[in-house]
C-alpha cells in the first residue's frame, strides 16, 4: 500500500454507500501455534514485500508448506484505487477504517482432508485483528462485504500461489517515490526484490484490477496456480473460491 485516504470527506461518502453498522460478533479463534506478529519483517507502506518475506518465514519456519504449496498471496484493490478495510493499524478512525489504494496479506489454506484442520487462515500484517485470523472472521470483520457492491469501493482480489509470486514479483520501489524523486515512505533496508528471470519491477501488473470474467471456480482456481499475476475474483465469490482449493 502507499497511500491511506482518512480525510472526513472520505468517511461521509463511504458512511452513504455502505452500512457502517458493527457486524454480530463471531466466536473468537486462537490458532493451534500462535505466531507472533513481531517477529515477522514490517516495513510501513510496503505490504507487497511485507507478504513476500511473511510468506518465506511461514515456509521456513515450518508453519506452512516448506515450498509454500498452501500459500496464497492476495493483493486487494479495485478500478479506481480506493478500497475500505477495517481494523488497520494505521488508522485513526473508529472500527481502523482506512481507504487504501491496495493492500496485500496472505491466506494460508489449511487441508480440506484433514478434518481436524480445515481452517483457511488470514495473515495480515497491518491488522490489528488476531493474528493469523481465520478467513472467514477477516471477510466478516475487515472486508464486510456487500456493504459497497456496486459501487466504486467494491473491493476486488487479485490471488496468486505463494511459490509463483517468489519466482516472478519485483518490485524496485520507484511507486514509493513523488514527482520530484523523493521517497514518499521510506523504503526497507534490504535490497530490493528481483524476479528469478532478471526482472525488476512489476509490482503494477499485480496491482492492476478489472471485473472479473464469468466462469467456474476451478478454471479460476487453475489460474490462481498457473498463472504469473494470478487471477482477480469478487469479494462475493472469495471465500466459496478458497474452498474450491485442496492441498
Amino acid at each position: 500500500m502507499s497511500r491511506a485516504s482518512m480525510a472526513n470527506e472520505t468517511e461521509v461518502e463511504i458512511d452513504r454507500v455502505g452500512d457502517l453498522r458493527t457486524p454480530t460478533p463471531t466466536p473468537s479463534y486462537s490458532p493451534v501455534s500462535p505466531v507472533d506478529a513481531a517477529t515477522f519483517t514490517h516495513t510501513p507502506y510496503y505490504c507487497e514485500e511485507n507478504v513476500y518475506l511473511l510468506c518465506k518465514k511461514l515456509a521456513s519456519v515450518g508453519v506452512a508448506d516448506p515450498t509454500g504449496l498452501d500459500l496464497f498471496v492476495v493483493f486487494i484493490s479495485n478500478e479506481g484505487n480506493k478500497i475500505p478495510l477495517w481494523h488497520q493499524k494505521a488508522s485513526q478512525m473508529e472500527e481502523g477504517l482506512v481507504v487504501w489504494d491496495y493492500h496485500v496479506i496472505c491466506i494460508q489454506v489449511k487441508s480440506k482432508g484433514n478434518k481436524s484442520s480445515t481452517v483457511d487462515l488470514v495473515w495480515d500484517l497491518d491488522s490489528t485483528l488476531p493474528f493469523p485470523l481465520p478467513l472467514d472472521q477477516y471477510i466478516h470483520k475487515a472486508i464486510r462485504p456487500l456493504s459497497f457492491e456496486n459501487s466504486l469501493y467494491r473491493r476486488l482480489f487479485r490471488v496468486v500461489h505463494a511459490p509463483v509470486f517468489f519466482r516472478y514479483f519485483a518490485s524496485d520501489r520507484s511507486h514509493m517515490k513523488d514527482a520530484s524523486g523523493n521517497w514518499m515512505a521510506l523504503p526497507p533496508t534490504y535490497d530490493p526484490i528481483i524476479a528469478e528471470d532478471g526482472t525488476t519491477h512489476n509490482l503494477s501488473e499485480y496491482m492492476k484490477m478489472h471485473s472479473p470474467l464469468d466462469g467456474h471456480l476451478k478454471d479460476m482456481v487453475d489460474s490462481a496456480y498457473a498463472n504469473k499475476y494470478g487471477v482477480v475474483v469478487s469479494e462475493a465469490v472469495l471465500e466459496e473460491f478458497f474452498c474450491q482449493i485442496h492441498v
